[in-house]
């Protein structure tokens, strides 16, 4: 048992650090991807844990509650304007297990919404509503998506209200060439009776098509809805592991159906209200725990070294900020292409929690503000905020030490006078050297 003991130890003691510290050269291939993979793992569970993905899902699931009677009749609308409403309609029965009592009432419940939508009423107030709730649970998901990716700065309104109902008008488009092209597959196959070394093959592939469009629906989502630059690598993974889960769950509560008749017995109609609110939270817990994925998958090399990040020295933590500053100011000095934080974390092998955190405090402190230039495809670049010629290493530590508050009740003017003077004493003389340093120059 000891023995055991030791080694259930050493193995728990390499997933959370050992592994973060082996570097490429240092092991095969093979090896290091399997590590990677290891990792990625790890990593996801850990902050699916962390980030508290339930709470958030749960959360989603009441704004999602509170809008999906406006979302859909949108999505109604739009495709009754095309002319395809009951193909809509039968896709969304599909999705709920087809006729039920959740469907039913959901249907008649857009079907009241929009024949408000002609009245004058609607045109004022209730298209102020409808507009309000779909920005606020798009909004919702959106923030959820930053939070996990670690992105400070949201979409402006303006990208809101344009990129959001541009989603809108397209999904129904999304359905309508699935459920076409499902057809297109039924009718082909048909016509391929008679070669039956073809035929399973071809089944095969119509069974695939939900998969297929549930997993190109989570990787546009996870590469569309945050507010940074996702690759398409991560996003697929995450989009393939989440939509093949996605897509088991479904054919689970689409047979838990059958069970539902003694349900409704007891609850009634009342019986569609807690099976939706299950489908929406565990539909949610599975899409954030592929964002998670997706995060996970693209920045796993940039955690090597994250113990040592979590308790770096304060020295250390302005030895990095200095860094930083100093290249940012040298690429705008010799007219170069701004940093990106990618870049600066991948060439200057600085983990990147801690470059995002040093970037987020420089623009904090008004000495960085960012950019987005055509040569970095839109991505978000750094340049200084002050003359190069006057940002000395005084102005940036100055900075630093008052970013914050001092306004607490203990008292620096007569009880503590003489220790808040031997701070500013030191801090003065410590400036007064800096003060001929020009960052650009280091």
């Amino acid at each position: 048992m000891k023995t055991l003991i030791e080694k259930v130890t050493c193995c728990w003691k390499f997933l959370t650090h050992d592994i973060w510290r082996i570097t490429e050269n240092e092991v095969t291939n093979l090896k290091y991807t399997l590590y990677t993979v290891i990792k990625t793992v790890y990593l996801t569970v850990e902050r699916f844990m962390k980030d508290n993905i339930m709470d958030r899902a749960s959360a989603l699931t009441y704004s999602t509650l509170l809008a999906i009677v406006p979302i859909l009749a949108i999505l109604f609308a739009v495709a009754r304007g095309f002319g395809f409403a009951n193909l809509v309609e039968h896709q969304f029965r599909d999705v709920f297990g087809g006729v039920n009592d959740t469907t039913e009432t959901i249907l008649q419940l857009v079907d009241s919404y929009l024949s408000q939508a002609k009245s004058g009423i609607f045109v004022g107030i209730g298209l102020v509503m409808l507009l309000w709730t779909v920005l606020n649970l798009t909004g919702n998901i959106e923030d959820a998506f930053n939070k996990i990716w670690q992105v400070n700065k949201p979409r402006s309104m303006y990208r809101k209200i344009t990129d959001y109902f541009s989603m809108f008008l397209l999904l129904p488009i999304l359905i309508v060439i699935s459920a076409g092209l499902n057809i297109f597959m039924t009718t082909f196959l048909k016509g391929m009776e008679n070669y039956m070394m073809l035929a399973p093959f071809l089944k095969f592939l119509i069974r695939l098509i939900p998969f297929a469009f549930t997993w190109g629906m989570f990787t546009a989502l996870y590469i569309f809805m945050p507010n940074t630059n996702v690759k398409f690598k991560p996003a697929l993974i995450a989009g393939i592991s989440a939509g093949t889960v996605f897509q088991f769950f479904q054919v689970l509560y689409i047979s838990s159906q059958l069970w539902v008749t003694r349900y409704n017995a007891i609850y009634g109609s009342f019986a569609a209200i807690p099976l939706l609110l299950l489908w929406l939270q565990m539909s949610w817990t599975i899409c954030l725990f592929g964002v998670e994925l997706s995060y996970a998958s693209q920045n796993v090399h940039t955690f090597s070294f994250d113990n040592d990040t979590r308790n770096i020295s304060r020295r250390y933590r302005d030895f990095v900020t200095i860094l930083i500053l100093s290249l940012i100011t040298k690429r705008f000095c010799n007219n170069e292409d701004p940093y990106t934080a990618e870049e600066l974390s991948e060439t200057y092998r600085i983990p990147v929690n801690l470059t995002n955190k040093v970037l987020f405090r420089l623009q904090k402190i008004n000495l960085i503000h960012e950019v987005m230039t055509d040569e970095k495809n839109d991505d978000l670049t750094y340049q200084p905020s002050m003359d190069p010629n006057r940002l000395t290493l005084a102005v940036l530590l100055e900075r630093l030490d008052r970013c914050g508050s001092e306004d607490f009740k203990v008292d620096r003017e007569n009880e503590f006078l003489n220790e808040w003077e031997t701070v500013i004493a030191i801090k003065d003389e410590y400036y007064k050297k800096a003060g001929t340093i020009l960052l650009k120059d280091l």
